[in-house]
């Protein structure tokens, strides 16, 4: 009877340090891949962050060209009517020929609603569909790019983030794997194997969602 006993206890020792060993094996891989993962995307995340702090850069350079350029059309647009009201021909067609050559469309434009004669036309062409400026685009556009690589950043924190809470759970199981090894009963040990086992499955399903980077 006892030695019945003995023999079963024997295996199920060996069954528990079997499971402990693999346990201990592949939980310190899985740490392991966790720490690589969100070292690299902690590496994604500077990138973006870089790649908006660029962009915005460049999107403020190209919101104080367009800046200065509407002043230099707003300065020659007011010579230009200034001289027109007064009939001066010569000096009208001078600065009428120094509009920019994005500026001219929105003036031929505004000149063809008459607006010495309909109340209802824009006030000056500024106020016209025609009045682009190429830098203000190109601002709006640079600015687009910054919001979104910040937002890939944030998302990019967030899964490093993650990835670190994976290693604290893995090496949790870790952790019940080894000190199970340590204590006096087999039905502690289990217990406490079983704990792992359970902290293990349930971050390794969790971490299969995640999305991966790698570099070679």
């Amino acid at each position: 009877m006892n030695g019945g006993t003995t023999e079963s206890r024997g295996a199920a020792e060996h069954w528990l340090e079997l499971v402990s060993t693999v346990l201990i094996a592949v939980a310190a891989v899985a740490t392991a891949w966790s720490g690589y993962q969100s070292s690299r995307w902690s590496g994604e995340q500077a990138k973006a962050y870089s790649r908006a702090n660029a962009s915005r850069l460049e999107s403020t350079r190209a919101s104080g060209l367009a800046n200065a350029q509407t002043q230099i059309d707003v300065a020659t647009f007011t010579q230009w009517i200034d001289a027109f009201a007064r009939e001066e021909e010569e000096l009208a067609d001078f600065y009428f020929a120094r509009f920019r050559d994005e500026f001219r469309p929105a003036v031929d434009a505004w000149i063809a609603t008459r607006p010495r004669f309909d109340p209802d036309a824009p006030l000056t062409p500024f106020a016209m569909p025609e009045y682009r400026l190429q830098a203000r685009d190109d601002a709006d556009r640079l600015e687009a790019e910054a919001t979104a690589a910040s937002e890939d950043a944030a998302r990019f924190n967030q899964r490093s983030d993650n990835y670190v809470l994976a290693v604290v759970l893995f090496a949790t199981s870790l952790f019940f794997a080894g000190i199970s090894t340590r204590l006096p009963t087999t039905r502690s040990r289990t217990a406490i194997l079983a704990l792992g086992c359970v902290v293990f499955v349930a971050t390794l399903v969790w971490v299969a969602t995640f999305p991966v980077t790698v570099a070679v």
